[in-house]
Formats: C-alpha cells, sequence, structure tokens
C-alpha cells in the first residue's frame, strides 16, 4: 500500500522553499495527468478492440452457415478466446483499482442497456437489518424509514434423484387372491432412466452440442457413473419410441402451400475402414406467421447418405405449393409440371456481391447492395401483415424496384468481363428472375430462404462438436430429434421440457391421437406447469 507524502509546516518555509514546493507539486500532478490520460487511451482502445471483435465473430458466423470449408469455425474459435481475454481482463483491471477509473462510451453504453433480471423466476429475499439496536449518536429508538432492494441472479445446480417405485401386493383373508398395481409404464423398456433424464440427455446432445462422452463426464463429477454405451442406447431408443410423433410431424410440415428447404453435408463414419463420408441432412420449414398465419410453425428434417436429386424428390411427393429453395439440381424434377413451383432467394443473390465488396470495395456491387437492401427495408415494413396486402404492397412498391435492378445488371453486364466474379453474381440472379420475382406475385412467399438456413445453425454446431455421426443410422436419429427440438423453438417451447412431457406420455397414448404430443397441442400446458413450479 502506498504512503501518502506528508506536508511540511508551510509557516517555516522561506519564500524560495515554497516556490520549490509549488513547481514540485505541480510537475507531479502533470505527470499523474499524463499517466492517467495514456491509462484512459489504452482501455478505449481495448473497448474498441472488443466491439471489433464482436463485429467481426458476427461477420463471421453469418459467413459459416453452409460453407465447405471447416476454417471459419477455427478463426471463430481464436476470436471468441481473444474476446474472453479482454473482457476477463477489463473486469479483472476494474474489480483490482481502488478507485474508479475513468468509463468509456462502451461500457458505460453497456450499463445503461443492462436488462433487468427475468420476472419469470422464483425469488428468495434476505433482510439484512443494520447492527445498530438504538441510535448511535443519541441513542433513540429507530424506526422504520425504508429500504434499499437489489437482486442478483444466482445458479442451483441441477441434480438427480431416485424415484423407488413400490407396488404394493393385497392378498385375500378368504381365498389367497393376491393384488398388485400394475408396473408403471417406462419410456426405455426395463431401463433405469426417467423421462426427465433421458429429455436431459437429447437436449444435450441435439441442442447444446454436447456429445454423450462430455455428458458422462459431467454426470460423473455429480457421483453418477453412467456409461457412454449405456446413453447412446437410451438415444436409439427414444428415437424407436419418437417415430410415429416425427410421421405426424412430417404431415403437418408437407400439409403447408409454402416450404423452404436446404440441405448441408453431414460427415459419416464409413463402416470398416475408419475414414468418413458425406451424408446430407434435409430440412423443410414451414412458418407462415410472416404473413400473419396462425398455423403452427413446424421443421422436418431428413438424413440421406448422398445429395442424389431422388431424394427431395421422395421427401416432396406428397407436397403441392410453393418451394423456396436454392439452385439446386436435384430439385429440378419437383418442378415439372405444376404441382410445385419455384421460388428463390434473395439472400443467395446477395451474398456474392456482399463478398465483393468486403474483399475489393466494388462500385457496382455496392450499388447491388444498396438496391437490394432497399428491397429488404419492404418486407420489414410489411412482416406481419395479411397476404393481400403484403401482395399489394409489393407491387407497388417492390417491383419497380426489381424492374430498375434487371435494367441495371443487363447494362452492367455489358460492360464487364465475362469471366469476372461480378459477372458470375449478375448472372446468377438473371438466370433465376422469374424465380427470384415470384414472391411480388404471392403474399404468402419470403423474399429469401433464410427461414431454412436458420433451421440448420444447429446442425452446423452439432458437426463441429460431434466430427462426424456414427452411421447412417445415426444421421436418420439425428434428423429425427433434430426436428422435435427445431419445432418446439420455433413454438416458443424449452425443448427439454417438451421432450419430458413427450416421453412421460407417448409409452401410453394412443397412436390414432399422437398430434396430441405435437408441441403447439403441449404449449398451454407446459406453461402452466411452469407457472406451478414457479
Amino acid at each position: 500500500m502506498t504512503q501518502r507524502a506528508t506536508l511540511p509546516d508551510l509557516d517555516t518555509l522561506t519564500p524560495q522553499a515554497l516556490k520549490a514546493l509549488i513547481v514540485t507539486q505541480h510537475e507531479e500532478l502533470l505527470s499523474k495527468d499524463d499517466q492517467l490520460l495514456r491509462k484512459n487511451e489504452q482501455l478505449a482502445s481495448r473497448d474498441e478492440e472488443i466491439e471489433r471483435l464482436k463485429l467481426l465473430i458476427a461477420k463471421l458466423r453469418r459467413m459459416q452457415f453452409g460453407r465447405k470449408s471447416e476454417k471459419l469455425d477455427w478463426q471463430i474459435e481464436q476470436l471468441e478466446l481473444k474476446l474472453d481475454e479482454l473482457e476477463a481482463s477489463r473486469a479483472e483491471q476494474a474489480t483490482a483499482s481502488p478507485t474508479p477509473l475513468a468509463a468509456s462510451a462502451v461500457n458505460r453504453d453497456r450499463r445503461a442497456v443492462r436488462r433487468s433480471l427475468p420476472a419469470h423466476l422464483p425469488r428468495e429475499t434476505r433482510k439484512f437489518m443494520p447492527k445498530q439496536t438504538a441510535c448511535p449518536d443519541c441513542g433513540g429508538e429507530l424506526k422504520h424509514l425504508g429500504e434499499d432492494v437489489s437482486e442478483i441472479l444466482e445458479r442451483v445446480p441441477a441434480s438427480f434423484k431416485v424415484i423407488r417405485q413400490v407396488r404394493t401386493k393385497l392378498a385375500c383373508g378368504r381365498c389367497d387372491k393376491i393384488v398388485q398395481a400394475e408396473a408403471p409404464s417406462r419410456p426405455i423398456e426395463r431401463g433405469i432412466a426417467g423421462p426427465g433424464l433421458l429429455a436431459h440427455v437429447l437436449s444435450s446432445k441435439y441442442a447444446d452440442h454436447l456429445p454423450l462422452y462430455r455428458q458422462a463426464e459431467i454426470y460423473a463429477r455429480e457421483g453418477v457413473e453412467l456409461d457412454r454405451s449405456t446413453m447412446a442406447e437410451w438415444v436409439g431408443g427414444c428415437s424407436r419410441l419418437l417415430e410415429p410423433l416425427l410421421e405426424a410431424l412430417r404431415r403437418h410440415v408437407m400439409s403447408a402451400g409454402k416450404l423452404h428447404a436446404d440441405d448441408t453435408p453431414v460427415p459419416v463414419l464409413a463402416p470398416g475402414n475408419g475414414k468418413t463420408k458425406t451424408g446430407r441432412l434435409w430440412t423443410y420449414v414451414r412458418d407462415d406467421r410472416p404473413w400473419g398465419d396462425q398455423s403452427p410453425p413446424a421443421v422436418w428434417y431428413a438424413y440421406t447418405p448422398d445429395r442424389k436429386g431422388e431424394h427431395p424428390q421422395s421427401h416432396l411427393k406428397e407436397f403441392t405449393g410453393t418451394l423456396q429453395a436454392d439452385a439446386y439440381a436435384g430439385y429440378g424434377a419437383v418442378y415439372e409440371g405444376k404441382r410445385v413451383k419455384h421460388a428463390a432467394c434473395m439472400a443467395h443473390v446477395r451474398r456474392p456481391f456482399y463478398e465483393l465488396h468486403e474483399a475489393h470495395q466494388s462500385a457496382v456491387a455496392k450499388e447491388a447492395l444498396e438496391r437490394i437492401a432497399a428491397l429488404y427495408a419492404i418486407e420489414e415494413e410489411i412482416r406481419g401483415r395479411s397476404a393481400g396486402e403484403r401482395r399489394k404492397i409489393r407491387t407497388e412498391r417492390s417491383k419497380p424496384l426489381l424492374e430498375s435492378m434487371k435494367k441495371w445488371f443487363e447494362e452492367t453486364l455489358g460492360k464487364l468481363s465475362r469471366k469476372s466474379d461480378t459477372t458470375k453474381a449478375i448472372r446468377y440472379a438473371l438466370q433465376r428472375w422469374d424465380a427470384l420475382t415470384l414472391f411480388c406475385e404471392d403474399g404468402r412467399l419470403e423474399i429469401d430462404n433464410n427461414a431454412a438456413e436458420r433451421s440448420l445453425r444447429a446442425v452446423v454446431l452439432g458437426r463441429k462438436n460431434y466430427l462426424f455421426a456414427g452411421s447412417d443410422a445415426g444421421g436418420e436419429r439425428a434428423a429425427a430429434i433434430y426436428g422435435l427440438i427445431g419445432t418446439a423453438k420455433l413454438n416458443s417451447l424449452n425443448p427439454e421440457a417438451y421432450l419430458h412431457e413427450v416421453l412421460s406420455r407417448i409409452v401410453d397414448h394412443p397412436v390414432n391421437r399422437i398430434e396430441k404430443l405435437l408441441p403447439w397441442n403441449l404449449a398451454a400446458e407446459l406453461a402452466e406447469n411452469s407457472r406451478r413450479e414457479i
């Protein structure tokens, strides 16, 4: 701890000594001001670096989904680590400092927008009374004046418990007849796992991206030894148990008049040689909330061992309506005839222009981005309105912008090299122009296919953690559970709570009423259960 310098007796100092003291004190103050200024500059620079890293990470995450290379995963991991270190360093320094440091604008803004703690969480009140029982100045009686209330967020660790199922036997005193209650049904026959534990294992693996071996390590720290192979059997058993519910989900999705579709690669362990092959996970999203429709949103996934066009043809054989998808040639046979229309994705048009602008500050790319941004501004404005109103506004405002964009594309194309990346980007749009502008003719459609791309984010994160699926059967299981978890999220449900409820009921539930277990049909009951627990 630093010692404060004592001030000499000024009455005893000569005028010359007093002047020297003042000069010395002034120089020390200037030196401290310089040190404080440098410190504040360092803090401001660190805060700016933190914000820059956050923006860069957000940009890389936008680029991450759907690409072929895993390089971005590594870049994001490194940036996340650097960001963690900077923020931890800032917090450590702020805690250790004996006096408050000059806060930067970034810190002030962050404190100003801190959210209040969620109202639905249970509250535990702890009162802290003054040590004094009487006034410390006059000894008078102390009366209640008021109180200051602050809140902290605490976590109660999850815990295991064993449920003992005791079935009492009763015997008749006359004829020795014995009666006993039937054994309660279990999600996994003769299994030791209850529906809550099974739901936690499934949601941890497919929603939180924790492989089973990591879960086993976590449970071991809590004193519960669960073998990874046992948990794998649970996952397989739950997948079989949920098959009727998945079929009901598929029927609901395919009965829509408009679907979003996409696919992503999934590395799968090839049997025999220890190497991986590339399977495919397909997503089909039904979500008509943007035009005010009340039909429950849902997503259905399907796994295939390859990317042959026969797979989407099989998936969509019962579907009639408009398919919003990318330009994958495998959809071609689906569009033959008039059963299914193709609506293209403006986000796929925008992406190469964005990359060109980031790489070269291209003027053509910049103008293309500005024109596309004007279309998205209209979409933001009309989100949630009726299909008829959306179509009317698009006809009046979006269609002229699209016609102008097409004309500009065609004029610009004549000024560019045939082999340039900008030419490729423009031709991609012009070759799909009818499908790209179909959203102006139907208010139910979206300007892009982002609903499908969002549904694949969980798959991409899981792929990063799992590295590969164990087999084609493992890919099919993943597709099944991803569908239920994704649909629960679309309906604003906690996936683990939803799976817990389903696994508690499905064994004894009539198969001809399986639709009653779909997420939106359990939403009200789950909400009531949550309030009751609080």
